[in-house]
């Protein structure tokens, strides 16, 4: 059964948003605050499903939204409280104003955990790591799982007679 759709799939903009749409989005919420996400898109004219208009709002055009870099305090705020939370994005982002959860999760994935690594911690554990715990955590892959040996070389040849198809 399930819930019903938010809106009509086959009249619904996808993709990057429009300068106009962006403008049309604010000024209804100017007007009229955040409110039930499914009804407005048709109240505000737009062509939009509610939920893609609820995470344009919330990620990229909520005037409290904090643009830029982030600073090394932030960073170190983002390291302590990954190492009290683990991946609860939301809360640690309730720690930084004008940092959406999202936002943050993205900062972790590409720079943070990147630059831990290359000190030698453990983003999960955030405690130094073994070189066995690097390598494992460099590859993506569970502790004990051997890579295969990968086989570049290029062979060229006819089909032999014996090979059934």
């Amino acid at each position: 059964m399930g819930r019903t759709p938010c809106c009509e799939k086959g009249h619904t903009n996808k993709g990057a948003w429009a300068r106009e749409e962006d403008e049309r989005l604010i000024a209804y919420i100017q007007a009229h605050g955040e409110g039930c996400w499914r009804s407005l898109p048709k109240a505000a004219g737009l062509l939009r499903c509610g939920k893609s208009c609820r995470l344009r709002w919330i990620n990229y055009l909520r005037p409290d939204v904090k643009r830029g870099n982030f600073t090394d305090e932030e960073n170190d705020l983002i390291i302590k409280l990954h190492s009290l939370l683990g991946n609860k994005w939301s809360k640690i982002a309730a720690s930084l104003p004008g940092r959406t959860d999202n936002e943050i999760k993205n900062h972790w994935n590409t720079h943070i955990k990147r630059k831990l690594l290359s000190k030698g911690i453990d983003p999960t554990k955030h405690r130094p790591a073994t070189e066995h715990e690097l390598t494992r955590i460099n590859q993506n892959k569970p502790a004990g799982e051997k890579s295969p040996e990968l086989n570049l070389e290029l062979r060229i040849s006819l089909p032999s007679s014996s090979a059934s198809i």
